[in-house]
């Protein structure tokens, strides 16, 4: 599936990919293309690949052993699948997980953590850590407590700090993987309205099971469901997000996002 007419340019094209963890295949033949500084959502079932999917976008599969992948993930032409610059790849590809995990140590050392291991300079440290909270909307709560522990922070505080914390090195794309579910409706709304704001800058790659989130935030929405034999995930339709919605092109598109199946 190519990417929609109006899309922009394409910031990640995904070809042909496959994904196995051993000898058993979790995503087979997926191909769409993801569009710069947009928002795209990916919705589906339990367990029909969607987190894998978002893993395969900065090599996280890496850490295990047994994990592969076949076919092509471009990022600005450059396959990811192959690609040996992995640290280059994780600067450009920030991830933010479904559960915020501060680091044992200050607000400021969360954020400054990843720059000092770059060995950016202490003045450049020090102005990356304001402007990341600042766009993470959590500059004004937490300006006066920089040195408190992270883990004081409240939950929707800590999933903007893990945002922080992904802004502080400059990535181009950042992957969210059920990034609110964890939080109670006024922290999913400020996290909303951040994704709303860092698009102007940034592609966002969304995996959530709330339907009426990716129906709020997104631009695109990829659906995807196992196979009928329950072997592997594959991708159903990928459109515009009203488009997806409101008329479906194929029935299981219709069925799941009208509650008949999922």
């Amino acid at each position: 599936m190519r990417a929609v007419l109006g899309a922009g340019d394409t910031k990640l094209k995904v070809e042909q990919l496959s994904f196995y963890y051993g000898k058993n295949q979790a995503l087979k033949d997926v191909s769409f293309e993801i569009p710069e500084r947009r928002i795209t959502a990916i919705i589906g079932p339990s367990g029909c690949g969607k987190s894998t999917l978002l893993r395969v976008f900065n090599r996280m599969y890496d850490l295990i052993p047994s994990a592969r992948a076949g076919g092509k993930v471009l990022l600005d032409g450059e396959d990811v699948v192959t690609t040996r610059k992995l640290l280059e790849l994780r600067q450009k590809v920030g991830m933010v997980f479904q559960r915020p995990s501060p680091f044992p140590m200050s607000i400021r050392d969360n954020v400054a953590f990843a720059p000092r291991l770059l060995g950016w300079s202490s003045s450049r440290v020090k102005e990356v850590v304001r402007q990341s909270l600042e766009r993470a909307a959590l500059w004004d709560e937490v300006n006066d407590r920089l040195e408190a522990p992270a883990t004081s922070l409240s939950g929707g505080q800590q999933q903007r700090l893990a945002i922080a914390r992904c802004l502080a090195v400059s990535p181009e794309v950042i992957l969210m993987d059920e990034p609110c579910s964890a939080l109670d409706p006024v922290a999913t709304l400020k996290i909303e309205d951040l994704m709303a704001e860092l698009m102007r800058d940034y592609t966002i790659v969304i995996v959530t099971h709330n339907m009426q989130q990716a129906a709020r935030v997104s631009d695109y929405t990829a659906f995807m469901l196992m196979n009928p034999e329950g072997r592997y995930g594959e991708l159903i339709e990928f459109a515009p997000t009203a488009n997806l919605f409101n008329q479906p092109q194929d029935q299981r598109t219709e069925a799941y996002i009208t509650g008949r199946f999922g």
